[in-house]
């Protein structure tokens, strides 16, 4: 039974990345899991995604382009208001400008750039660099 989807997520990407395998496979997937993947598929960390229904959960199919240097979910999944997003950079990222965080605001699941751009507050769900 998994407890944290987004975590089991996120781990298989990060071994698989360290394997040096060029395709993962998820199961189970979720809206969330789709969004954060929709991230990161847009900042180049993975390659195209497949979505595959079998009718128990659907599995996801990852092409991995080796981008991926660290990744994981953020727990507890911490509020952030406004202008405290610098805070969170600091702690979870290595450098300025150097990988993204990913936010669950009232507006959907975005990065900390646009949601610093955009004015909006919400949670962190998840880090990759």
């Amino acid at each position: 039974m998994l407890n944290d989807p987004l975590a089991n997520v996120l781990a298989v990407i990060n071994n698989a990345e360290h394997k040096g395998m060029r395709q993962c496979t998820i199961k189970p997937a979720s809206k969330l899991i789709t969004g954060v993947l929709g991230i990161l598929n847009t900042k180049r960390y993975v390659g195209g995604y497949t979505i595959i229904e079998d009718g128990r959960g659907n599995i996801v199919e990852v092409n991995l382009i080796g981008a991926v240097n660290k990744c994981g979910a953020i727990k507890p999944r911490f509020s952030v208001a406004m202008g405290s997003y610098e805070k969170f950079e600091k702690r979870f990222l290595p450098a300025k400008d150097f990988g993204v965080l990913i936010v669950s605001t009232p507006k959907g699941i975005m990065t900390h750039a646009e949601a610093k751009a955009k004015g909006f507050g919400g949670r962190l769900l998840a880090y990759c660099y």
